[in-house]
């Protein structure tokens, strides 16, 4: 079993920057993050592998940056140029193969409005 703690989150301005953090309890090959806004599906945000292999929705690319900290079990989620659209629960995920998604954070709110 891996425990998974998110922290960060909250509200920002359009144009603004958040950051998001996710501990694991141990080391796990695959960790990302997901967001779900109300009344759509949970989509993929980013992901990275322990080797540094990441993914990105296109919805993100070039605006958010995934990182990882393997001696930390940590991973982060920088986030740039927020849009309102981005607003949405965060989750953290974590799989012990690429794609996989065997645990899951308990979510924490971003909210991007002026």
């Amino acid at each position: 079993q891996v425990q998974l703690v998110e922290s960060g989150g909250g509200l920002a301005q359009p144009g603004g920057s958040l950051i998001l953090s996710c501990a694991a309890s141990r080391n796990i090959f695959s960790m990302g993050w997901y967001r779900q806004a109300p009344g759509k599906q949970r989509e993929l945000v980013a992901t990275i592998t322990s080797g540094g292999n990441t993914n990105y929705a296109d919805s993100v690319k070039g605006r958010f940056t995934i990182s990882r900290h393997n001696a930390k079990n940590t991973v982060y989620l920088q986030m740039n140029s927020l849009k309102p659209e981005d607003t949405a629960v965060y989750y953290c995920s974590a799989g012990m193969s690429w794609g996989t998604n065997d645990y899951w954070g308990q979510g924490t709110q971003v909210t991007v409005s002026s």
